[in-house]
C-alpha cells in the first residue's frame, strides 16, 4: 500500500545533524556538482544506519533539483583513520547513498603503515570498490585541490570556503520553519476565505452586526498573522545575506544562495496571497456593510413607519372642532403642539428617506428594496401634512366663527347692560329720554360689526365644522341676537312715545252770537280774563293725562326691571363661569407643561449628562401624583366644566360629581415637604436651568410646582363668587353644598399634612379610623396612681399637646421646634399616648374657665383636662366626641335589644295575675324605645348635674340630637398648617378625692354631682349580679337566694315587677324592685347597676354591698378594638 512519506526537516533530525559525521558545505565541483564532506569523525562506524540514512537523505534533498541531477561529489577523509576503517566507510556509503554520485574522493590515511595497507588492498582488493563511480584514493590534500578548487573547500580541507555548521544547522531550522509557517497561513487565509463565502448574509441589525464583528476579528488576527510571518521572513533574509554585510569581498555559497532564494521566493509568495486577501476581504466588507446598511435601513424604517401610522391615529382623533372660542384656541394649540411633536418622527422619515436615495446613488446592491420604501415614507409625509394642514383649516374656521359668536354674545351682554343700566326715572322725561334713544341708536349701529347678519350664510361659510351641538350653539346665539334686538326695539318705541313733543291742548270755543253783536270789540281786561280761564283748564287737564300717560309708559318699565337684573347676574355668572374655565385651562396647560418639559426630560439620555446625582430616580418624588393630577382635569374634569357654559349656575353638579377625584390632592399635598426638600437640595442642577431655557419660562421649576395647590384652594374663592349671583338660581342648593365639599377638602388636606408629621407611633395610624380633628391645647394630667409630689406637680404644670382625634382613639402628642424654609419649616408631632375610645369619658364643663374639659377613663383613674384656645374650638371638639360616643352606644344597645327580644321568647308567664310577660315585653320594647328617642334618657350620656340643671343658655344640649351635619363641614383647627400659638391656661380646679367612675347610666361623667354632695337616682337595668347579703329570712314567694349565687335580671314588668333568674340554683320568679334592691344593694352609696350588655363590675362603696360579675371597669365599652 503506498503511503507518502513527508520530507524530512532539520527539526526533526536535529541531534543527528549536529554529530556533523557528513556535512553539505556549499562547495560545488568543476561541473557544479554539489560536494558533500565526510570529515574525520572516529565513531563513524557507530553512527546507526537509521541515523545515517536519514542525515544522507536530508542532505542529498537540499540542493536543487537541477544540481542535483548533475550528482554528488563525496569528499571523504580518512587521513587519521585506520584502513579497515575506510574501507567499511566506503562501502556503508556506497550501500546506502540515496542519490546520484559523481565521484568519490578518499584522503586515505597518511601513517606509513596505513598508507601501505591502503595500497596492498586497492591492488589486490580492487573489486571490492567496483562502484558505479570512480573511487579516488588522495594521498594528499594538495592532490584533492586537482579535482575541486580551494574555494569550494572547507578550511579543514586547505580551502577557503567559511562554512559554520551550526550556523548552517539554524539556517536550514528557520528556513523550513518560515517555510511551513507560509503552508500554515496560505491554509488559513483559503479556510477563511472559503467561510466568507459560504456565510448568509443575516436578516436583522444584529445578527449583521454580530457577523461583520466576528469575520473582522478573524479578518484582523489572519493580517496579525501574516505580518509575523512577513517580519520573520525578512529577518531570516537579512541573516542569509548578513557575511556580505561583514566583508565586503566575501559572495554567498551556492547553498547560501539558494537559502536566500527559496526565503525571498516565499516571501513573494506570502505577500501575493495577502494582496489577493485583502482584495477578497475588501468586497465581502463591503457586501456585509451594505447589508448592515439595508437592515437598519429596514428597522428604521419599520420603527419610522410604525411611528407616521400613530402620528396618522392620532391626528384621525382630532375630530373636535371645540365648543368656544377658547376651546377652539386650545386645540389650535394642542395641534401645534402636537405637531411640533411630531416634527421630529417627521424629520426622521425625511432624513431615512434620504438615506435611502443615497444607498441607491452608491449602487447598492438591494436597490429593489430600498426605492419602494422611499417612496412610501415620502407619500406618509405629504399625507399627514395634508391633514394636518386640513385641520388646521377646520380649527380656523372654527376659532372665526366662535370669535363671530362671542362677538354677538357679548354685543348682546353689552345691550343687555345698556338697558339694565338706563334709569327708568330719567328717561321719563323728554330729554332723558332722547338721550336714553340716542345711547340705543348708537349701539345698534356697532351691531354691523358684531352681531350675526345672516344665518343662512353662516350655515353656507362654516357647513364643514357645523357640528349638532355647534349648530345648535349658533342658533341659541341668533336668537338670543333676535331677542336682544327686539328688546331694543320695544325700548326704542317707548322712549320714541316718551320723547315726543307734548303739544298744548287748545279747545275751539264758539262765540255766542249775543255776545258779538253786543260788544264786537271787547276790553283787554275781559279777554285776559277769558284767556286765563282757557289756560287754567287746559293746564289742569294736561298734567293729569301726561302723568297718567307716563305712568303707563313707565309700568313695564318696571316690570322689566327685575328681568334686567337677573340679565345682570347672568352676565356676573358667565364672566365667573369663563374665569372658572380660563384659569382650568391655563392650569392644566401649565401642569402638561411641567411633565413634559421637565418630568419627561428627566428620562431623555440626551439630558442625562445633566441630571445631578440627588435627582437621579427621583421623579416621584419631584412630582408626585402631578400626572394623575393632570390626567383628571384634562381628560375628565375640563371637559365636564365645559358643559355647563351655558347655564354657569348649575356648576356645582360637577363639582359634587367628582368630588371624590379631588382626594387626589391629599397624596400631591402630603409628597409636598418632599418635593420641596429635594428642590432645595438640587435648584442649582445644570438641568433645571436647561429645562427652564428651552420652556422659555420666566419663573423656576418650584413655582409650578405650587400650582396644585393653589389650584386646589382657587375653585372656593370662585364657587363662593358664583354662589352670591346665584341666590335665587335652581342649582344655588348645588353650588351651596360644592362649596361645603370643597372646604372639606382643604380641612382633609390640612388634617393629613399635621398627620403625616406625626413620629414615634408604633402602630398604623390608618388603623385608628378617619381622623376627626387634630389641634393645639394646655393639657393637665390628674391620675389617681402615682407618687402625690408627680401628682402636684402634673396637676399645676400644663403641658403643650397637639391632639389628633380618630373615629377609635384620641392622639396626644409634642409639637416639636419648626426648622429650616419653606415647606420644611413645617412642623413635627412626637408621639406622646393614646386614649381608646371606647373607654374614654368626657365631663364638658371644667370650674374656672370655659376653654376648658376633662377627657379621662379606667373609672378617673387617668384624667386628662384639656384647655381649648377658645370657647368655640372646645364646643366643636366636645360636640364631636360626644357623636363618637354616641354612635358606640347605639351600636352596643341595638345588640342588647336584640339579645333582649331573643330572650324574651323563651320567658314563662309571672306569678301574679293579671300580668303577662308578653304584656310586660311589650311595655320593656316600648319603654326601650322611648329611651332610644328620647334625647334625656340616654343611658350613660347625661350625667345627673346636667338632668338636673336646664342647660345653659347659648350653649347646646350635650343630650340634645344634632343639628343636619354639613357636607364636608369644616371642625378641626382652622389654624394654617404650620402656624402655631395658643395663649397659655389657667390652672384648673382640684378633681374629686373618692373613687369616682363611669357606668352606662353615666357616660360623660358624674364628677359634678359628686363635687356639688349629690348623687342621682339610680335604677335596676337588666343583667348579672353576685349577690353579697342573703335573705335570710327568704321571700314570700320561697325565691331564696344566699350570699354569693348569681342572680341574672331580665326584664322589667308590670307593678314594678322584675323577672330574676338563679343561675346557681335555677329557680326563676318575679320580684318586686323594692325587694330585689335590698337583697343586690343595701346600701345607700352604692353607685349603680350595669347592664349585662356591658359586663361593667358595680360596686358598693364602702360597705361592699354588691359585686358584679363583670371583668372590668370601663365606661360605654363596645367590645376590643
Amino acid at each position: 500500500m503506498h503511503r507518502d512519506i513527508s520530507p524530512l526537516c532539520a527539526a526533526d533530525i536535529q541531534d543527528q545533524l549536529k554529530k556533523r559525521f557528513a556535512y553539505l558545505s556549499g562547495g560545488r565541483g568543476q561541473d557544479g556538482s554539489p560536494v558533500i564532506t565526510f570529515p574525520d569523525y572516529p565513531a563513524f562506524s557507530d553512527v546507526p544506519d537509521k541515523e545515517f540514512q536519514n542525515v544522507m537523505t536530508y542532505l542529498t534533498s537540499i540542493p536543487s533539483l537541477q544540481d542535483a541531477g548533475i550528482g554528488f561529489i563525496l569528499v571523504i577523509d580518512r587521513r587519521q583513520d585506520k584502513w579497515t576503517s575506510v574501507k567499511a566507510s566506503i562501502l556503508r556509503i556506497a550501500a546506502s547513498f540515496p542519490a546520484n554520485l559523481r565521484l568519490v574522493l578518499v584522503l586515505r590515511p597518511t601513517g606509513l603503515l596505513q598508507r601501505t595497507l591502503s595500497d596492498l588492498a586497492l591492488k589486490f582488493n580492487r573489486d571490492d570498490f567496483n562502484m558505479k563511480v570512480p573511487v579516488i584514493m588522495l594521498s594528499s590534500v594538495p592532490e584533492l585541490h586537482g579535482y575541486i578548487d580551494k574555494s569550494q573547500l572547507t578550511e579543514d580541507l586547505g580551502g577557503t570556503l567559511d562554512y559554520c555548521h551550526t550556523r548552517w544547522l539554524c539556517h536550514r531550522t528557520a528556513i523550513e520553519g518560515f517555510a511551513l509557517m507560509v503552508k500554515q497561513t496560505a491554509q488559513m487565509l483559503q479556510s477563511f476565505g472559503t467561510e466568507l463565502a459560504e456565510t448568509e448574509l443575516p436578516n436583522d441589525v444584529p445578527s449583521t452586526n454580530s457577523v461583520l464583528c466576528a469575520h473582522t476579528e478573524k479578518k484582523d488576527k489572519a493580517k496579525e498573522d501574516m505580518k509575523l510571518a512577513l517580519d520573520e521572513g525578512r529577518s531570516l533574509l537579512e541573516n542569509i545575506r548578513e557575511p556580505l554585510g561583514k566583508c565586503g569581498e566575501q559572495s554567498l555559497n551556492q547553498d547560501q544562495l539558494d537559502n536566500q532564494t527559496t526565503v525571498q521566493r516565499l516571501l513573494d509568495q506570502l505577500t501575493e496571497t495577502e494582496a489577493a486577501f485583502d482584495e477578497f476581504w475588501a468586497k465581502h466588507e463591503q457586501k456585509l456593510r451594505q447589508c448592515l446598511q439595508l437592515r437598519q435601513f429596514e428597522q428604521d424604517f419599520r420603527e419610522v413607519k410604525a411611528s407616521l401610522d400613530a402620528l396618522a391615529q392620532k391626528i384621525a382623533t382630532f375630530t373636535d372642532v371645540g365648543n368656544s372660542r377658547a376651546h377652539a384656541e386650545h386645540l389650535l394649540k394642542d395641534l401645534a403642539s402636537f405637531e411640533d411633536k411630531s416634527s421630529a418622527s417627521m424629520e426622521r422619515a425625511r432624513g431615512l428617506s434620504l438615506e435611502g436615495e443615497q444607498l441607491i446613488d452608491s449602487k447598492h446592491y438591494a436597490v429593489d428594496s430600498i426605492r419602494p420604501k422611499c417612496h412610501e415614507l415620502q407619500h406618509l409625509c405629504e399625507q399627514f401634512v395634508a391633514e394636518v394642514e386640513r385641520r388646521r383649516e377646520l380649527l380656523s374656521k372654527s376659532l372665526e366663527l366662535h370669535h363671530l359668536l362671542e362677538a354677538s354674545m357679548k354685543w348682546c351682554d353689552q345691550g343687555i347692560y345698556l338697558l339694565a343700566s338706563q334709569p327708568v326715572d330719567k328717561c321719563q322725561s323728554q330729554d332723558g329720554a332722547e338721550a336714553a334713544l340716542q345711547e340705543i341708536e348708537k349701539f345698534l349701529e356697532t351691531g354691523a360689526e358684531n352681531k350675526i347678519q345672516e344665518l343662512s350664510k353662516i350655515y353656507q361659510d362654516y357647513e364643514s365644522i357645523l357640528t349638532k351641538d355647534l349648530m345648535e350653539h349658533v342658533q341659541k346665539v341668533f336668537q338670543k341676537q333676535e331677542g336682544m334686538e327686539e328688546m331694543f326695539h320695544r325700548r326704542q318705541a317707548s322712549l320714541k312715545k316718551l320723547a315726543a313733543k307734548q303739544m298744548r291742548p287748545v279747545q275751539p270755543v264758539a262765540p255766542r252770537p249775543e255776545a258779538l253783536t253786543k260788544s264786537p270789540c271787547p276790553s283787554p281786561g275781559s279777554r285776559r280774563g277769558s284767556e286765563n280761564s282757557s289756560e287754567g283748564s287746559g293746564l289742569r287737564r294736561g298734567p293729569y293725562r301726561r302723568a297718567k300717560s307716563e305712568m303707563s309708559e313707565s309700568r313695564p318699565g318696571r316690570s322689566s326691571s327685575t328681568g334686567d337684573e337677573e340679565e345682570g347676574l347672568a352676565i356676573l355668572r358667565r364672566h365667573v363661569m369663563n374665569e372658572l374655565l380660563d384659569t382650568e385651562r391655563v392650569y392644566v396647560e401649565e401642569l402638561l407643561c411641567v411633565l413634559e418639559g421637565y418630568a419627561a426630560e428627566l428620562d431623555n439620555p440626551l439630558m442625562a449628562h445633566l441630571v445631578s446625582p440627588g435627582l437621579q430616580n427621583k421623579k416621584d418624588v419631584l412630582f408626585g401624583n402631578m400626572e394623575e393630577i393632570y390626567h383628571f382635569h384634562n381628560r375628565i374634569f375640563l371637559r365636564e366644566l365645559e358643559g355647563y357654559t351655558d347655564c354657569p349656575e348649575l356648576v356645582g353638579r360637577c363639582f359634587l360629581e367628582r368630588m371624590e377625584e379631588f382626594q387626589i390632592y391629599e397624596k400631591y399635598c402630603q409628597n409636598k415637604p418632599r418635593s420641596e426638600s429635594l428642590w432645595r437640595q438640587c435648584s442649582d442642577s445644570p438641568f433645571f436651568q436647561e429645562c427652564q431655557r428651552k420652556l422659555d419660562h420666566k419663573l423656576s421649576l418650584d413655582s409650578y410646582l405650587l400650582k396644585p395647590v393653589q389650584r386646589i384652594t382657587k375653585y372656593q374663592l370662585l364657587l363662593k363668587e358664583m354662589l352670591k349671583y346665584s341666590r335665587s338660581c335652581a342649582g344655588a342648593e348645588h353650588l351651596q353644598e360644592a362649596l361645603s365639599s370643597i372646604l372639606g377638602v382643604l380641612k382633609t388636606v390640612n388634617d393629613s399634612m399635621h398627620l403625616i408629621a406625626v413620629t414615634g407611633y408604633d402602630g398604623n395610624l390608618s388603623e385608628l379610623g378617619k381622623l376627626l380633628m387634630q389641634g393645639s391645647f394646655s393639657v393637665w394630667t390628674d391620675h389617681k396612681k402615682g407618687h402625690s409630689k408627680v401628682k402636684d406637680l402634673a396637676r399645676f404644670k400644663p403641658m403643650q399637646r397637639h391632639l389628633f382625634l380618630h373615629e377609635k382613639a384620641v392622639l396626644f402628642c409634642k409639637r416639636r421646634e419648626e426648622s429650616g424654609e419653606g415647606y420644611e419649616k413645617a412642623p413635627s408631632y412626637s408621639y406622646k399616648q393614646s386614649l381608646n375610645m371606647a373607654a374614654v369619658g368626657i365631663t364638658e364643663s371644667v370650674k374656672g374657665d370655659v376653654r376648658k374639659f376633662e377627657i379621662w377613663c379606667n373609672g378617673r383613674e387617668e384624667v386628662y383636662i384639656v384647655q381649648a384656645p377658645t370657647p368655640e374650638v372646645k364646643a366643636a371638639w366636645v360636640s364631636e366626641i360626644r357623636k363618637v360616643l354616641t354612635s358606640q352606644l347605639q351600636a352596643c344597645r341595638e345588640a342588647s335589644q336584640h339579645r333582649a327580644l331573643e330572650q324574651s321568647q323563651s320567658l314563662p308567664l309571672p306569678a301574679p295575675p293579671g300580668t303577662s310577660p308578653s304584656k310586660g315585653t311589650t311595655r320593656n320594647i316600648k319603654k326601650l324605645e322611648e329611651r332610644k328617642t328620647d334625647p334625656l334618657s340616654l343611658e350613660g350620656y347625661v350625667s345627673p348635674t346636667s338632668l338636673l340643671k336646664p342647660p345653659e343658655k347659648g350653649r347646646a344640649s350635650p343630650t340634645s340630637p344634632d343639628k343636619k351635619a354639613k357636607r364636608h363641614e369644616v371642625k378641626s383647627d382652622p389654624t394654617p398648617f404650620g402656624v402655631r400659638g395658643w395663649t397659655k391656661t389657667s390652672q384648673p380646679s382640684e378633681a374629686p378625692e373618692d373613687d369616682g367612675w363611669s357606668s352606662a347610666e353615666e357616660l360623660i361623667n358624674s364628677s359634678d354631682a359628686e363635687e356639688e354632695g349629690r348623687v342621682g337616682p339610680r335604677k335596676l337595668v337588666p343583667g348579672k349580679y353576685t349577690v353579697v347579703l342573703g335573705d335570710e329570712k327568704g321571700s314570700p314567694d320561697a325565691f331564696a337566694v344566699r350570699s354569693g349565687d348569681v342572680v341574672e335580671v331580665v326584664q322589667e314588668g308590670d307593678e314594678g315587677l322584675w323577672y330574676v333568674r338563679n343561675l346557681t340554683s335555677s329557680k326563676e320568679s318575679w320580684v318586686p324592685a323594692s325587694s330585689l334592691a335590698s337583697l343586690l344593694c343595701t346600701s345607700g352609696s352604692a353607685q349603680c347597676l350595669s347592664s349585662s350588655e356591658q359586663h361593667v363590675v358595680c360596686t358598693a362603696g364602702r360597705s361592699g354591698a354588691l359585686r358584679g360579675t363583670g371583668a372590668r371597669q370601663t365606661h360605654l365599652r363596645t367590645g376590643p378594638w
